[in-house]
């Protein structure tokens, strides 16, 4: 009888997660609850919540402070003048454009900022 209770306790805990779907699929969230019977009697509940990697890039803007933590295959531009036919110009003194996906972004070497974004320069 015990089993059963706390299956339908998980049951319904995972009911009313999957009503609250559609607001948790925009956040990439999964959420699971583990009901067990652990030693000596006792239960255990495990709650785990798993974020998709992939909504932890971003989208930047002008303005913004560029952390390369956030970008996705991030590679800092050497040699901007190879990449001359993707609208790459060359970087004002104390600036330098990194790759954070399929966008060029020029940042400011002192404080991050991101001074500008030239979106899908890589696609």
């Amino acid at each position: 009888m015990k089993k059963f209770i706390l299956a339908a306790l998980a049951t319904s805990i995972l009911a009313s997660s999957l009503a609250i779907a559609p607001a948790e699929a925009q956040m990439h969230e999964r959420r699971t609850t583990t009901v067990r019977e652990g030693p000596h009697g006792h239960t255990v509940v495990t709650n785990r919540t798993v974020v998709n990697n992939r909504n932890q890039y971003r989208r930047w803007n002008k303005g913004q402070r560029f952390d390369r933590r956030y970008a996705q295959n991030y590679r800092e531009i050497g040699d901007w003048r190879a990449y001359r036919g993707r609208r790459l110009y060359a970087p004002p003194r104390g600036y330098h454009w990194v790759r954070s996906g399929n966008d060029a972004v020029l940042v400011a070497l002192s404080g991050g900022l991101i001074a500008s974004v030239l979106s899908g320069a890589f696609n």
